[in-house]
């Protein structure tokens, strides 16, 4: 086959870049593979030209709604037939989409990993032959990378039972270290890891150390002294707001970006800087994936990045037409706290994991255990991502097997003549569905059907009643809602021990904590290096081959950055805020005592609450109506903690 004149044909390019053709040629050749490329060189045509060679449907996980509509675009722009599946779409939408799969007419469909949740999505995909198995920003199923996400544990599971014979992992963001984790789960060789040079010769890197009180004042000059498209990272919603504001009030071409604005504006604000109507936005990380915008000449970050990993991603954004692009960073410690307390506040209190334990084994029955994730973080005081994690960790501990989810609130409203219909119906279904008719309990239009009823009475299996009312749905002779996702697992009595599994969860937890704030360290540490500052971000990667000096960075120029802080001194604040500190924990315990007897007062409950860390118990007793609440959220956790355990060891 000639690659060439296939990426000729199909897409109109004379070349390709730099490790595409290498895995397109692996992929053909039948061998998964791993491909990690810098940030806009061009991974998705790896799997884009591959599809196109390839027998049946080419399977896309990607992470952003925004991220398919983007690749669908220039697919379609390709001629290339492609479609998703999000929540965006209408019900005739979903179901045309899946139309022209079943059909063979759709050679790509993109999903995000949630997806499989969906009980119709499943019985659907299990009757598709699927060719490839594509999953983009693929660090996400690595612990040890930057942006796990824990549903990414389990695609290899569901490529198994799919029997899909294909894997391509994309990523432009993972360490040695997170390639062969992520390489080891789905059995790609090593030597079907493809990765291109990190260094990027047209990136400016520019730390700049300044005080609170000169940021502002730095961006703007920063701002003025480079023309085009901007990007201004920032940390939390209210900076990004605030900063925006006041641009704005200036002249300034610019909009708040984050994820507390509804789709429809961040689909406006993320078209017209797309379209270049503004110049400039003012961003929390919600602001990046699939931002394919080519002549973005500046990136900065107002606050501190996450990690190396994030701030690798995010400057790769400026720059995509090789043209040279400037990568401010406004350097100070003062956002420090609120990244660390970030991860403190991710992570379970010992009392909040036996709660979990404990609550799992009085649900389970015969084996099985039935929970939503809503009800449960609620129950055990665990936001809901660690909790998803600490679940994962069940499963890999042997302890659960999640078995499958299913809509707890089916309803369903008729649209037409419902005895009518049955002419209609396949005859191997009719008496279950007469069975069916019967079986279905209204209230005023809606009706439910009564699944225990159904199966002890009829023998109709869940998914078999599901199955014709999804079937009557697409005929458009009723309207079926559900809701309240429920998740059954088979639970391993043998292997759920409660004490063994408290503490192998609990040292879980506390190293992820020391990881992720390790990982800040690296970063924090990286940013005051004395040596070139693009050749070590590329060595960090991996990739050895970077210049020793590039040239284009502060430390080239002879400025090793010395970060400004105007941060109080922490062996003084608590001698200067003792009474008001003693004040707002006496007003906490008693909320909480009136709210919630129950909860225990830790120190660990009453730091998350002064330092503004949300929990699920404080939406339920409304914590953040207290005037301490966030009270300390630029403190450091540590130094919060130190204080508050010596106040409450007083008290006892």
């Amino acid at each position: 086959m000639d690659l060439q004149s296939v990426l000729q044909s199909h897409f109109g390019f004379d070349q390709f870049r730099e490790g595409q053709q290498q895995t397109i040629e692996q992929l053909l050749a039948g061998k998964s593979s791993l491909s990690v490329f810098p940030t806009g060189s061009g991974k998705s045509l790896c799997y884009q030209l591959t599809a196109t060679q390839l027998p049946n449907l080419t399977l896309v996980i990607s992470p952003l709604i925004a991220l398919m509509h983007d690749q669908l675009a220039f697919l379609s722009a390709k001629g290339i037939p492609a479609a998703c599946l999000d929540s965006s779409q209408t019900k005739d939408e979903s179901q045309a989409v899946m139309a022209g799969v079943q059909e063979g007419r759709i050679k790509v469909l993109m999903i995000s990993v949630e997806r499989f949740k969906n009980e119709r999505f499943r019985r659907f995909i299990k009757g598709v032959a699927i060719s490839m198995l594509v999953v983009d920003e693929a660090h996400c199923i690595s612990e040890w990378g930057h942006n796990f996400r824990p549903d990414y544990l389990k695609l290899p599971a569901y490529q198994q039972e799919l029997a899909i014979p294909l894997v391509l992992l994309l990523t432009a963001t993972a360490t040695r270290r997170v390639q062969k984790d992520m390489a080891q789960k789905f059995a790609i060789h090593p030597e079907n890891i493809v990765q291109t040079g990190f260094y990027r010769a047209n990136l400016d890197i520019d730390l700049i150390p300044v005080q609170r009180e000169e940021k502002l004042p730095t961006l703007k000059a920063v701002l003025n002294d480079t023309q085009g498209a901007s990007i201004v990272y920032v940390t939390q919603q209210k900076t990004a707001e605030d900063v925006a504001q006041q641009l704005k009030a200036e002249g300034y071409s610019v909009e708040a970006y984050h994820a507390g604005l509804s789709s429809e504006v961040r689909s406006r604000i993320q078209a017209d800087f797309m379209d270049s109507k503004t110049r400039i936005i003012v961003a929390t990380i919600a602001f990046g994936m699939g931002i394919d915008k080519s002549d973005i000449r500046l990136v900065v970050h107002y606050d501190l990045p996450k990690s190396i990993e994030n701030y690798s991603q995010e400057i790769g954004r400026a720059g995509r037409d090789s043209q040279p692009s400037r990568c401010v960073l406004l350097a100070s410690l003062e956002g420090l706290s609120t990244l660390e307390n970030f991860v403190y506040g991710d992570t379970p209190e010992p009392q909040d994991i036996e709660t979990l334990l404990r609550t799992m084994a009085e649900q389970t029955l015969n084996n099985e255990w039935e929970t939503q994730l809503y009800g449960l973080s609620n129950a055990t005081n665990i936001r809901s991502l660690p909790l998803k994690t600490l679940l994962v960790q069940l499963e890999l501990l042997g302890a659960i097997t999640p078995q499958y989810s299913y809509y707890a609130d089916v309803r369903l409203k008729w649209e037409g003549d419902r005895m009518a219909f049955a002419a209609r119906i396949p005859n191997e279904w009719q008496s279950a569905y007469q069975a069916l008719l019967k079986g279905i309990q209204y209230k005023k239009i809606w009706g439910t059907p009564n699944f225990d009823t159904l199966f002890n009475e009829d023998g109709l299996s869940r998914g078999h009643v599901l199955q014709m009312l999804e079937f009557a749905a697409d005929h458009h002779v009723l309207t079926l809602e559900s809701k309240g996702l429920t998740e059954v697992y088979r639970v391993h009595a043998d292997a759920f021990q409660h004490t063994i599994l408290s503490g192998q969860l609990q040292r879980y937890v506390e190293e992820k904590q020391s990881a992720e704030i390790a990982r800040i360290a690296t970063m924090i540490r990286f940013f005051q290096l004395d040596r070139c500052l693009n050749h070590n971000l590329a060595r960090y990667f991996g990739d050895q081959n970077a210049p020793e000096h590039c040239g284009h960075c502060s430390v080239c120029r002879g400025k090793v950055l010395a970060f400004g802080t105007d941060a109080v001194d922490n062996d003084h604040w608590q001698e200067q805020e003792g009474e008001r500190l003693r004040g707002l924990l006496q007003e906490f315990a008693q909320h909480l005592a009136n709210k919630s007897p129950q909860a225990p007062l830790t120190a660990v409950l009453a730091t998350r609450y002064l330092t503004g860390l949300t929990q699920p118990i404080f939406t339920k007793i409304k914590a953040r109506q207290l005037g301490g609440f966030g009270a300390y959220e630029e403190r450091p956790y540590e130094s919060v903690l130190d204080a508050v355990s010596q106040l409450l060891s007083a008290r006892s």
